[in-house]
């Protein structure tokens, strides 16, 4: 005889105040907290490295970037995730009190982990497009020397390209900013296996 796990759904008052004094950061779907993994050493050299050249390049405009604590609200799904980088044009706007929850990212950052790959390609890709603000996506390949990147044109559709080239130079089409994968993989070892 086979017993099903009963899974317990959670409010998001109920959500928000269990991460409040959580060790680990989870993600909120519709009811459900999944547990998020963790960073490897590549993983977080990627993302500091984007967002170094970011804030170099972009001082004095108006753009906030944030990195991997800023939680995200998906009202149209109900999801509070934690992308890893996001990039608001002027001030953000905040869901709920306080400012740990945004709701308006021009662009979202995420770099692949094995374990996280196929639902950041797909239904998390999928939810940010419900976003009415985004209008790019970018994923970095943590393994191996990959970004691909994803706009939405003026006639609202998705238009993708694909980096391979450790000299190819990502060109975001939402903003005035381009970095070279050179920058983006400075001090990455592709070698090591994480995880």
């Amino acid at each position: 005889m086979q017993t099903q796990a009963v899974s317990k759904y959670y409010t998001t008052e109920e959500y928000l105040q269990l991460e409040e004094t959580s060790e680990c950061r989870n993600e909120y779907r519709d009811g459900e907290i999944v547990p998020m993994a963790g960073g490897t050493t590549n993983h977080n050299e990627i993302s500091l490295n984007f967002c170094t050249n970011f804030k170099l390049q972009m001082r004095g405009k108006d753009y906030k970037i944030y990195m991997g604590d800023v939680k995200l609200w998906i009202p149209r799904y109900r999801i509070y995730t934690y992308p890893d980088i996001m990039v608001i044009q002027g001030k953000p706007i905040y869901e709920g009190k306080g400012t740990t929850t945004v709701t308006n990212p021009l662009m979202i950052v995420e770099v692949l982990s094995q374990s996280t790959e196929n639902y950041d390609r797909t239904n998390k890709f999928r939810y940010y497009r419900s976003l009415p603000t985004l209008k790019e996506y970018v994923t970095i390949d943590q393994y191996e020397h990959l970004v691909e990147q994803f706009h939405r044109n003026t006639d609202g559709q998705w238009v993708f390209t694909e980096y391979e080239s450790y000299e190819a130079i990502l060109s975001l089409q939402s903003i005035e900013f381009k970095i070279a994968l050179s920058d983006i993989y400075a001090g990455v070892d592709l070698a090591i296996e994480e995880e």
